[in-house]
């Protein structure tokens, strides 16, 4: 389960948003005079860094949800293809984690409403909770 908090990762600016199990966490830092950025660190994974709390959240929510992925090699416009086998809901929440793209758009892209992009990515979520939640009940942490 995820734990948020304020403590520091030893970096001037920088503390940890949210911290998960097996060594995943948010940190934040300070990008400039009242400016914040939000990277995504876990082990063997690049990191990506998001403008808001919310879209690094759901990004770590698809990491869980396909147990990791790598996007070096994928290119600015790719999707990792872990996502393709893990289904249409979750390749929506990590288009969703991409620049410039909201619900109207996945809805015109899966040919959905914008209600059943909504819970489409609110699955990941679950999902993605539940496999956090049992990893932290086995001892991953």
């Amino acid at each position: 389960m995820p734990t948020s908090g304020t403590q520091s990762t030893g970096d001037a600016g920088e503390s940890i948003h949210r911290e998960y199990v097996m060594d995943v966490r948010i940190v934040a830092a300070d990008d400039g005079p009242g400016e914040r950025r939000y990277r995504f660190e876990a082990p063997h994974h690049r990191g990506e860094t998001f403008d808001d709390p919310e879209t690094a959240e759901l990004y770590a929510d698809v990491y869980f949800d396909v147990n990791g992925f790598q996007e070096e090699g994928t290119g600015d416009r790719g999707v990792p293809p872990v996502m393709y086998q893990a289904g249409r809901d979750t390749i929506a929440a990590y288009l969703y984690t991409r620049e410039g793209v909201d619900v109207e758009w996945l809805g015109s892209f899966f040919a959905h409403r914008p209600e059943k992009v909504e819970r489409m990515i609110d699955n990941v979520r679950k999902r993605a909770e539940s496999i956090r939640r049992g990893a932290a009940e086995r001892g991953s942490a």
